[in-house]
């Protein structure tokens, strides 16, 4: 076990729970088993240390911290985005120790083309049935797992299997992303080094991509914070707090207000709008 302690400002559960990412499970001790790139980790958290169980162990922390974007200084970013805006005071005090994962890109893609009009365990079931049959299986804590299949694999899956894995009308989205990011070995990496505005001209050239899901392929899967993921909860929120309709004038505001953490300021209030309601 790798024990990880004094971890400052990080709230586990709602980093891992906010939907950001679709492949974990909540276990009955509170811990989260999730399926990373390569490997499986189980992380539970007792006040500011992390105790964390892993089917491989290499390089294990220093995976950890950038998966869950702990070496990210948040209470700078916070201070950044209270000098335009200091009703987003009671925002950032709802969301202390939340963290914007930074996933894997091929995985993150699929994952948001599969979001569109759907539910959360949907989601899940798709990706896991996808996973099953394709991914490299991992025997962690006598219990099987999958990891998430190569570009390789993935070709090679023909929109009707698609269908058979509930991604419905999104199947031939699926297909097409899929041939894209296999015919161009640099598609991927190429998002790393580009603006955030021809990233999302180039994302948007795809059949089933719009602003949301690209928004939210760059703010999980390349980290660029200037993105835009407006959902029902934002919505909701800006409505209730500035009187703002309409995705447009939205993603005006928060470009205006927030600038280059734009989406930390979106999450956040995603996150807080999200909490209030289910209570």
């Amino acid at each position: 076990m790798l024990k990880i302690e004094d971890v400052k400002n990080f709230d586990l559960k709602s980093t891992i729970t906010c939907g950001q990412i679709f492949r974990y499970i909540e276990e009955d001790d509170n811990s989260f088993t999730v399926i990373l790139f390569d490997r499986v980790v189980n992380i539970k958290q007792n006040d500011k240390t992390l105790y964390v169980e892993a089917s491989n162990y290499d390089n294990l922390k220093d995976i950890l911290f950038k998966f869950l974007d702990l070496y990210n200084d948040y209470e700078r970013i916070n201070k950044e985005l209270l000098k335009n805006d200091m009703k987003i005071k009671e925002l950032i005090k709802d969301s202390t120790g939340f963290k914007i994962i930074n996933s894997y890109p091929l995985e993150t893609i699929i994952s948001y083309v599969i979001s569109q009009n759907n539910r959360v365990p949907n989601i899940q079931k798709s990706l896991n049935m996808i996973c099953e049959k394709y991914g490299n299986k991992v025997i962690f804590n006598n219990k099987e797992y999958f990891l998430f299949p190569t570009i390789e694999k993935l070709k090679n899956i023909s929109e009707e299997e698609f269908k058979k894995f509930k991604t419905g009308f999104r199947a031939s989205y699926l297909k097409g992303v899929i041939e894209t990011i296999s015919n161009d070995d640099k598609y991927l990496e190429s998002f790393n080094d580009m603006d955030t505005k021809s990233s999302l001209e180039i994302l948007m050239k795809e059949k089933g991509i719009g602003l949301k899901v690209a928004s939210c392929i760059l703010l999980f899967g390349y980290h660029k914070f200037d993105v835009f993921p407006i959902d029902t909860w934002v919505k909701k929120y800006m409505k209730d707090t500035y009187d703002i309709d309409g995705i447009n004038n939205i993603a005006k505001f928060a470009k205006d207000k927030y600038g280059v953490y734009s989406a930390v300021a979106v999450q956040y209030m995603y996150n807080s709008k999200r909490n209030i309601d289910k209570k």
